[in-house]
Parts: structure tokens; C-alpha cells; sequence
């Protein structure tokens, strides 16, 4: 197969079964594995939709310069969609963000500014629109609020997940939400084939979905500081709370027990996913998503026990 444009390795990424975890009788746990898209993750699909949305709006041309508040991920994939179309971009990423996403934001041409870690991604959000507010042709497409974020995987991820059960519905679906739109784009989808379809979202403590105080935690990309728009009315059937220990606990097995190198966001929502499964009758079957890879979290020490 020859491509034209990294763009069209963009989706349709592998569902894996996972293997060696006591589950009730007959309870699947399947992983949609984002870290095959060409960027390394889910926010790929992001990438490309967000600038193809604006450019068809009118929001921006080639020459625009895109401003993103970013932990990185949502950079990597606004930077290879930027390629496409040769438009610079600047991405403002918190200081406490893996150097490793940011390295690879690099790659693509990006200018990075940095915010301070205590301030959040809020305090990134603001200095994102503080600089567009003093250049001259320039967009922050800001996924925090845009609604090409939900639609995003309402179009993509939740029809592929669909294929890749041979359209047969799942019985929950378990997502992280650190901008919401993941959760926000399937919850929609997969309420519209059933209502019966529970829709399970995962956080990290530190974040105020299921009601705690904002507060700093090890668990990159998922965990929220305010609630997106798109998000506040999306049905919740369950909220799974994870601690950074479990979340990294599962993603350091997964690798031993699967051979899957899967960042701690993913070590999170497969927490989730087993704390679905012992709710739900044997028999189920569990979707979740893995966003990314683990790779450009060695840094983080993903791997506990690697820096004693």
C-alpha cells in the first residue's frame, strides 16, 4: 500500500481482547489501541478535524498560525494536520507535561511556551487566547470548547468500534476524559443504537467530574478542572475515580501480562473497565480505549520501580 499523507494512517486502529485478569464468566474487556495512529494517539483524529472544520468555516487560511492550550498529545495531532495544509503553530503546554510530547511537537515545527504546572490547564487556555489576541492571523481551535471535538469520535471512533464488533453493541464503553470530547462524541453515539448501552467515564483523583476538589495527580491526559460544555449534559451511568497508584499498576501490567506499552491514561481506564466489570452480569462486553503509548512517558517513570 502507498499513502500520499501521513493523514490517511488517521483511524481504524486494532481492537485487542485483553487477556489474563480474573473477569466474572464469559466478560470481555476489549481496547481500542490509538497509539497506532501515525502520531501515537487518539488525538490525531482530533488534529485533522479541528483545522478541516475551520478552514470550511472560514475561521482560517494557510497562513494562519494555530495556538493550542495542550498537554501535548492534542499538539502532536494539530501538528501533523498543520503540515498538511503549512500553517505554523504554537502550542502552550504546563511545565509539569512529559518532555517527550514535547520533543515531538518540536519535530513537527512547533513553538512551545510554557505556563506554570500550578496553574493548570486553565492558565494555559488563557495565555493561548492572550497571544492570539496580540498576532495577527491566528486561531486557537481551544478542543476544551470546540464542538468538532465530541463529533469528532461520534463520526470516527464510535461507528469503527461498531465494525470491529460486527455490529453487534457492547455493553458498556469505558472512557478517560481529559477534554471530554472522547466520552462526549461516543456517549452520543452509543446512546443512539441503545439505550441500554451503559457509558462509563474514568478520571484520576484530582479531578471534579464525580465531584472531588481539583488537585494535582501523576495521571497524564485525562482529569478535568472544569466541565466542557459539550459535556454537561452527555449521560453518565458510572464515574470511576482511579488513584495514580492503580493507574500505573495497570499500565505496568498490561505490558507484562499483554505486551501492550500503553501510557497511564490507559492503565486508568482499564481500572475502570474491571471495576465496570464487576457491576455488569458475566457475559458482558466491556469496550475502553487506550489513547496513547507509553513511550513518551519514560520520563515519568511509567514503569514504577524503573528510578530505584
Amino acid at each position: 500500500m502507498i499513502i500520499h499523507s501521513v493523514s490517511e494512517l488517521i483511524g481504524h486502529t486494532p481492537m485487542m481482547e485483553i487477556h489474563g485478569y480474573a473477569l466474572p464468566k464469559g466478560t470481555r474487556i476489549l481496547a481500542k489501541l490509538e497509539q497506532f495512529n501515525p502520531g501515537g494517539s487518539i488525538k490525531d483524529r482530533l488534529g485533522i478535524k479541528l483545522l478541516e472544520s475551520a478552514l470550511k468555516e472560514g475561521k482560517i487560511n494557510h497562513q494562519t498560525t494555530i495556538i493550542e492550550p495542550t498537554a501535548g498529545n492534542t499538539g502532536i495531532g494539530l501538528g501533523l494536520a498543520a503540515l498538511t495544509y503549512g500553517m505554523p503553530t504554537l502550542f502552550v503546554v504546563p511545565e509539569k507535561f512529559s518532555v517527550e510530547k514535547q520533543e515531538l511537537m518540536r519535530a513537527l515545527g512547533a513553538q512551545i511556551i510554557h505556563t506554570k504546572t500550578d496553574e493548570g490547564i486553565t492558565g494555559a487556555i488563557e495565555k493561548a487566547k492572550s497571544l492570539q489576541a496580540d498576532m495577527d492571523n491566528a486561531y486557537v481551535p481551544l478542543q476544551f470548547e470546540n464542538p468538532a471535538n465530541p463529533l469528532t469520535y461520534y463520526e470516527t471512533m464510535g461507528p469503527e468500534i461498531l465494525s470491529d464488533l460486527e455490529g453487534v453493541n457492547p455493553s458498556a464503553v469505558v472512557v478517560g476524559a481529559g477534554s471530554g470530547g472522547t466520552f462526549s462524541g461516543l456517549s452520543r453515539y452509543f446512546k443512539e443504537q441503545s439505550k441500554n448501552i451503559r457509558m462509563a467515564v474514568v478520571e484520576p483523583v484530582g479531578s471534579i467530574i464525580g465531584g472531588g476538589k481539583p488537585g494535582p495527580h501523576e495521571t497524564e491526559g485525562i482529569g478535568m478542572e472544569f466541565i466542557p460544555d459539550f459535556m454537561k449534559n452527555e449521560v453518565m451511568d458510572a464515574v470511576y475515580t482511579i488513584s495514580d497508584e492503580e493507574a500505573f499498576y495497570y499500565t505496568k501490567e498490561l505490558a507484562r501480562r499483554n505486551g501492550l506499552f500503553v501510557g497511564s491514561s490507559s492503565g486508568a481506564a482499564f481500572a475502570g473497565a474491571v471495576k465496570e466489570a464487576e457491576v455488569l452480569p458475566p457475559g458482558s462486553t466491556i469496550v475502553t480505549i487506550f489513547p496513547d503509548g507509553s513511550e513518551r512517558y519514560l520520563s515519568k517513570h511509567i514503569y514504577r520501580g524503573e528510578k530505584d
